[in-house]
């Protein structure tokens, strides 16, 4: 072993076999650590110790991945560039291309299929792009988000150019006179002017997706969720109000009306199975849109955070997707659903060497995506459209883990109707 690197593990021989002890390191200081300190024969290891199993953050990940050797079984909870699926831009810059490219192999109905995020622009490199499309729909809102930043950090919302040439040249000043601190790109993309409202406010969907593997791509979806409702009624009169437009729990605590109980659990409702069969379309082309470039290490995986709008048309709108989503409790409510996910996602991450490999459901989690679609029946996949497959998908249905909130999507219906 080259001396420059950090082994973890146990001793050649031994990778698959059923291990009694599991070590553990986490940088994350939350829900998560509950979850792991409680789990039969996990052991947490402090400082440079040797450990089986780390739930790392990103930074540690950039610092560390490449000059540490890991045995067979050792996982982490990151792959290496994560951030092509996960820094806005990157995950922009990945989707036009995967669109581009079912256009050219399958047509332009396929591709459509990939209609599922906002108009986007890189800025500062794609500016002159930019400004030919805002002058083509001039009185339109557009929001402006860094993208590498998270909670909300650094977002604001403009219908005029001119405050765009007033951020572009704060950018330029700041370089001017730190030479040394690159300029942090943006997007700048079309808002969503029509979100469906419920009693007024907008809100947005967090969704959790497990990636084990993108070569081949195997992904789980999990059934619970989360909706993050605004403090204040949904107006396009006031886009410098940030407890309006953003549902990011970071800003609307801030807000002097914030309640936890704003963050509701995601039911499940018969009219909105074909809204959720779109959600399902999202999860798997975004995930195909960076297939070829992630880094598929077998040490790796990933619980990713997806944000999904829903318009007044009931379209599901990518908004961005979290490799580190927040696994910080807001109530007990918040602590029961992420005390839930995580202790799933251990049980399919198996230290311990207990699945079959065959299994479609594990917990809350469904196996969506295992190198071509799963069905919910045993079988051959039905891949011509004829037949009578259905994904092994099923969000929103929580069966007994927790109470069935049926009546949020049923009471979205009557609420539309009512004046906002």
């Amino acid at each position: 072993m080259n001396q420059n690197y950090k082994g973890h593990g146990l001793p050649k021989g031994r990778e698959r076999e059923q291990r009694a002890s599991i070590r553990f390191k986490t940088t994350p200081m939350n829900t998560l650590m509950d979850v792991l300190h409680h789990r039969p024969g996990w052991v947490e290891v402090k400082d440079e110790g040797e450990w089986d199993f780390y739930w790392c953050d990103v930074s540690w990940l950039r610092e560390n991945f490449d000059h540490t050797y890991m045995d067979e079984h050792v996982r982490i909870s990151h792959f290496r560039n994560h951030y092509e699926l996960t820094r806005k831009n990157y995950m922009v810059k990945n989707l036009k291309r995967f669109r581009k490219q079912l256009e050219r192999e399958a047509g332009k109905l396929e591709a459509a299929k990939c209609d599922f995020f906002p108009k986007t622009f890189e800025m500062p490199c794609e500016y002159r792009l930019f400004v030919e499309e805002f002058r083509k729909n001039p009185g339109i809102t557009w929001i402006m988000k860094p993208v590498a930043r998270s909670q909300g950090k650094g977002i604001f919302l403009f219908r005029r150019l001119k405050d765009i040439m007033d951020w572009k040249k704060a950018t330029r000043s700041s370089d001017d006179q730190k030479d040394d601190i690159p300029v942090e790109n943006y997007v700048a993309q079309h808002y969503i002017e029509n979100p469906y409202l419920i009693g007024g406010r907008k809100f947005d969907l967090r969704v959790y997706v497990l990636v084990m593997s993108y070569m081949p791509l195997r992904a789980w979806l999990y059934r619970d969720g989360f909706a993050r409702f605004s403090n204040t009624r949904f107006t396009l009169n006031s886009i410098d109000d940030q407890y309006v437009h953003l549902t990011n729990v970071a800003v609307q605590k801030t807000s002097p009306d914030y309640h936890p109980k704003k963050v509701r659990n995601l039911g499940f409702c018969p009219p909105v199975e074909t809204l959720f069969s779109d959600m399902d379309n999202i999860f798997i082309r975004s995930l195909q849109s960076v297939q070829k470039v992630i880094i598929s290490d077998k040490h790796c995986f990933e619980l990713y955070g997806y944000d999904i709008l829903i318009d007044q048309d009931l379209k599901p709108w990518l908004l961005e997707v979290n490799a580190s989503p927040s696994l910080t409790a807001s109530s007990q409510e918040d602590y029961e659903l992420k005390t839930c996910l995580l202790e799933d996602t251990l049980h399919i991450v198996d230290m311990e060497a207990r699945l079959t490999g065959r299994e479609k459901r594990v917990g809350g989690f469904d196996l969506m995506w295992n190198d071509g679609p799963v069905s919910r029946e045993d079988g051959a996949h039905d891949l011509s459209g004829l037949g009578n497959f259905v994904t092994n998908t099923h969000l929103g249905c929580v069966n007994d883990r927790k109470k069935q909130l049926r009546q949020l999507f049923r009471s979205l219906q009557g609420q539309k109707k009512t004046p906002n």
